[in-house]
């Protein structure tokens, strides 16, 4: 959470992961298609320890597509599921406001073997996305439940329980971007509509025009999980940590002050992320006026966050801020001047503005605008509100 896991990053649990070129191509497409009418038949099929996806279609039909050797491609696996195939280890996100310790995740909605990414091995590097994933078996399963269809061409399709949302943001991820559609993406990485529901069993319409290649900014959703997908093209234009950290410096170079206790205020640095400290600027998140921390102001007993501001009187939450860390989420290299609301997280005014209008997959048929750095729900009038920092009276 603001650019690192809880418990820290290890082996294929990251909070970001970059694809490179394997040494040697791993991806598969599609060849031979088999319609089975005995259980075990379609069983010895799948062991030939090849690559295949088979759809279920009643308890004496199962067509099987074998898929071969693609050299021309890389294939990468994303999913909760620990096994070898699964590239990149994917937990639920948790909002920032509730600790590990408090909450207990019941059960995870994140697929096992959630979705796979297969990238041209050959400029310029297209990738696209598929749901689901090949098991340790090399397989993927469409049970008799899940929704799934032949296509006019013959070819079979499917759908996860949950679904792969996906969404391209208008315009890339830059200055100017605004939020796309958010579509889902079939087991043969076709592109339709949403569902009544995430796990209904009616597809959405087929959305012909679009396709399944991931763009800078696309949002992947994996219902519990919501991935950025970054090019190495727009990274090379986003801010870094060095120029955050750089932002940081110059902004406690100007020496802001409490206005009432007229204490400087400093942002901590940035591997000091979790512990509020002495000189931490907090701020009124109704109105932006920037303040050291002090204890009065309370309106009542009940809300014990709704604090009345010293300088305009405005009523509402008062919370530490805290710069946002991960350099991926900012789509220019603004100073940071506006502040997420309820949490505090700090970042430009474009990628602030940017991130309170998206609208995140929340549950099963909910969407709702969040913190990038955290997660947490936005509220407020803007979802993010400008800061007003007092100078220095000398």
């Amino acid at each position: 959470y603001n650019g690192s896991l809880p418990n820290g990053d290890r082996g294929r649990r990251k909070s970001r992961f970059a694809l490179y070129k394997r040494p040697k191509a791993n991806g598969v497409k599609p060849s031979t298609v088999h319609v089975i009418s005995t259980p075990q038949a379609s069983k010895a099929i799948s062991c030939k320890g090849q690559h295949s996806i088979s759809y279920t279609l009643s308890r004496n039909q199962t067509v099987v597509v074998e898929y071969t050797h693609d050299k021309d491609t890389d294939m990468f696996q994303v999913g909760r599921s620990t096994e070898s195939p699964i590239d990149f280890v994917v937990t639920d996100t948790i909002s920032g406001s509730q600790n590990n310790d408090e909450t207990q995740i019941t059960q995870s909605t994140i697929s096992r073997f959630a979705c796979r990414i297969v990238c041209d091995r050959s400029p310029p590097y297209t990738a696209r996305i598929f749901a689901a994933g090949f098991d340790s078996s090399k397989n993927i399963f469409l049970g008799e439940k899940a929704a799934k269809w032949k296509n006019p061409d013959g070819h079979m399709d499917g759908l996860t329980t949950n679904g792969v949302l996906v969404m391209h943001p208008k315009g890339g991820f830059t200055e100017e971007s605004k939020p796309g559609v958010w579509r889902e993406i079939s087991v043969c990485g076709d592109v339709y509509t949403l569902r009544e529901t995430r796990s209904a069993q009616q597809r959405g319409k087929l959305v012909e025009n679009e396709t399944n290649v991931l763009e800078d900014g696309s949002l992947i959703d994996l219902c519990g999980a919501t991935l950025l997908w970054r090019t190495a093209d727009g990274l090379f234009h986003t801010p870094t940590q060095k120029h955050i950290e750089a932002l940081r410096q110059e902004i406690n170079a100007a020496r802001p002050q409490c206005p009432v206790g007229l204490n400087t205020l400093a942002f901590p640095s940035i591997n000091r992320k979790d512990v509020v400290e002495e000189k931490q600027p907090w701020a009124y998140l109704s109105c932006g006026h920037v303040h050291g921390y002090h204890n009065w102001g309370h309106r009542s007993d009940t809300e014990a966050n709704e604090r009345e501001c010293p300088m305009c009187r405005t009523v509402g939450p008062y919370v530490p801020l805290w710069l946002g860390c991960e350099a991926g989420f900012y789509v220019d290299a603004g100073p940071p001047t506006h502040a997420f609301t309820p949490c505090g997280h700090v970042c430009s005014e474009k990628s602030a503005k940017y991130w309170s209008q998206i609208p995140l997959p929340h549950g099963t048929h909910a969407f709702h605008a969040a913190c990038p750095f955290c997660a947490t729900q936005l509220s407020g009038e803007h979802n993010c509100i400008k800061l007003i920092f007092q100078g220095p009276i000398d």
